[in-house]
């Protein structure tokens, strides 16, 4: 059943979508026709996609490194975890105590908030997917704040990998039996949400 196989494979930002609110991963594969994109995606995405150039041409010093290749946009996908990904960028590199070669995928924010759990978790997903796809392995990444020209590093845990295939599986039964999620406890990002007018029980 084309449903079926299409619910198999979410993507990274699914996973931060799910933790924000359950419904707007079960709006977006079980009403898949129905996603209005708002003027705050719109404006996020552009922001990013303005950054980029400035970034390729940056060295590594933010992430506490003297040499390294760097590959931007990196599309990753893997059937076996059921996830795919588009990361930012990824840093091939051998400066480290061990001399062993690692991969650190780094993620570009447009915010100058902490690093919350929901960003650690995609950047545990991108390493991941980086392991499994390019057979390397990824200990730790980076969120780069882009407004504060600052880098946070962010240890890539067993508890935080863990908590991705978690997070996937309950995705994953969630769409298979196309059951409408509790709404999140908190209403206050429901003000901003392009799935508000959906919520009848909640608005």
């Amino acid at each position: 059943m084309a449903l079926e196989e299409e619910a198999l494979m979410f993507t990274v930002t699914d996973l931060k979508q799910f933790a924000y609110c359950r419904r707007v991963v079960f709006y977006t594969y079980c009403l898949p026709l129905v996603r209005p994109v708002t003027f705050k995606m719109e404006r996020g995405a552009a922001a990013h996609q303005a950054a980029l150039p400035k970034e390729r041409r940056r060295s590594l010093r933010a992430y506490g490194l003297s040499r390294g290749e760097r590959y931007f946009d990196v599309q990753v996908e893997s059937p076996a975890l059921g996830l795919s990904g588009r990361v930012d960028l990824v840093i091939e590199t051998d400066d480290n105590p061990t001399g062993a070669k690692e991969l650190i995928p780094v993620e570009y924010k447009h915010s100058r908030r902490k690093t919350g759990m929901h960003w650690k978790r995609q950047l545990a997903a991108y390493a991941l997917l980086l392991e499994d796809v390019w057979g390397m392995p990824v200990q730790r990444g980076f969120v780069y704040h882009l407004p504060l020209r600052r880098a946070t590093e962010v240890a890539i845990s067993e508890r935080l990998r863990e908590s991705v295939r978690e997070m996937v599986a309950q995705m994953q039964a969630m769409v298979e039996r196309q059951a409408m999620p509790e709404p999140p406890k908190s209403r206050r990002q429901c003000v901003e949400c392009e799935f508000r007018r959906f919520c009848n029980d909640v608005l």
